[in-house]
């Protein structure tokens, strides 16, 4: 199953498609405000410029299942995101990305394995997973990789389109 035949909210409401991304190479991550690794926005959105007029996204899920680090509400993380960090990437609501709510996008990316051949649960904010144009995940990368480690950077250059 592709993950754009899954229904999302856009930030701030309203339905948005995830189809809108297909034929594109996608990192889809949970984020939050209120973390150690919230500073990794800076990254992702490094690579939305570098690669986002070559059929790159990256889709920011915000999540506050981890220690209650993504507080606010959807003005309150648009505000933040875009106050602090200039992010111009694709925002959703939040999700839960772990548990018997967790949304069903979710379900899907999370039966994917890391390097080291483990699926699951979502270890904390700033998981990441890749995804080829035609849906299909490349790749989970867990939250302390950076999103601008060799190994994401390599494989969403030989997956671009085009």
């Amino acid at each position: 199953m592709s993950i754009y035949n899954h229904p999302v909210q856009a930030l701030g409401g309203g339905t948005a498609d995830l189809h809108d991304y297909e034929g594109k190479v996608a990192l889809v991550v949970n984020v939050a405000s209120k973390c150690g690794l919230t500073p990794q926005y800076e990254g992702l959105e490094r690579l939305q410029e570098t690669y986002g007029d070559r059929g790159f996204t990256v889709l920011g899920f915000p999540c506050n299942q981890f220690m209650g680090q993504e507080p606010g509400t959807s003005e309150e993380i648009a505000t933040f995101c875009s106050n602090t960090y200039g992010v111009t990437f694709p925002m959703f609501e939040k999700v839960d990305v772990n548990g018997d709510d967790r949304t069903p996008l979710y379900a899907e990316l999370t039966r994917t394995p890391d390097a080291a051949g483990e699926a699951g649960d979502i270890a904390w904010n700033f998981e990441k997973f890749l995804v080829g144009p035609g849906g299909e995940v490349l790749g989970r990368f867990r939250p302390q990789t950076d999103p601008e480690a060799t190994e994401i950077v390599e494989m969403i250059e030989a997956n671009l389109p085009g």
